[in-house]
């Protein structure tokens, strides 16, 4: 089996509504770039037929591969996709974006040495962010926490992302929070390790409402904040 250059990494949750249509789309707009590429389906703990669904695709297209995380846990997910990924550029996408464009702009800056990973901003000027006021919100607080309490320097974590296996495989291993926060701690590591991390802006609009309620996630998400402050500011 040949290896491909780029993996792109999708963790799925509950996702049996749009994952066939979501997948079919993303590799009919990947077509007339040339790449070669993998997409890895990182799923955690779907209790639909989302496992299902991303086994009939792997059935159907070689590039189309899924692993599981047995648990709902997306940083899990993320972090296992990263593991498993076999390319040399990586992809860090969400379901309900695959923003090809962007995917196109962070390639072209990696492949140039431009930068080791690449950010799509939602919240740095010239984005475009069409979701509802209170999640915009909420990511502007949540961003506003990390400057605060860790000295994050860049705009947004949870955006989509593109990196340098090589050098962003360490800091993946080196991470100590999973779940949501997870994102977060890989970002605000690899600036740490003055690795060049660029953002641009990037445009998000909700395509289905998201798969866990905004609220019931606030007190996970508190309680990993605290954990990463101390993984960071304590452990290093």
């Amino acid at each position: 089996m040949n290896v491909p250059e780029i993996s792109i990494i999708i963790p799925v949750y509950n996702e049996q509504g749009i994952l066939h249509s979501a997948v079919v789309d993303l590799r009919e707009r990947l077509a007339p770039f040339g790449w070669s590429y993998e997409i890895i389906l990182a799923e955690n703990g779907s209790r639909d037929r989302t496992v299902a669904i991303a086994t009939e695709l792997e059935a159907k297209y070689p590039e189309v591969r899924h692993i599981s995380a047995g648990e709902p846990n997306y940083g899990k997910a993320l972090r296992l996709g990263i593991l498993a990924a076999r390319g040399e550029l990586v992809l860090a996408d969400e379901i309900d974006l695959c923003d090809t464009e962007f995917h196109h702009r962070a390639i072209d800056l990696l492949r140039a040495g431009e930068a080791d990973m690449v950010i799509g901003s939602k919240l740095i000027g010239g984005a475009e962010d069409e979701r509802p006021f209170f999640r915009h919100a909420a990511s502007l607080l949540y961003t506003g926490m990390l400057r605060l309490l860790l000295g994050f320097r860049g705009t947004d974590t949870h955006g989509l992302k593109g990196f340098r296996r090589d050098l962003l495989l360490p800091v993946a291993e080196a991470c100590l929070v999973e779940k949501d926060v997870f994102a977060s701690e890989f970002v605000i590591r690899a600036h740490r390790e003055a690795l060049r991390v660029l953002e641009i802006p990037t445009r998000v609009m909700e395509k289905r409402p998201p798969t866990i309620n905004l609220m019931k996630r606030v007190p996970n998400v508190l309680r990993s904040i605290i954990k990463l402050t101390w993984a960071i500011r304590v452990r290093g």
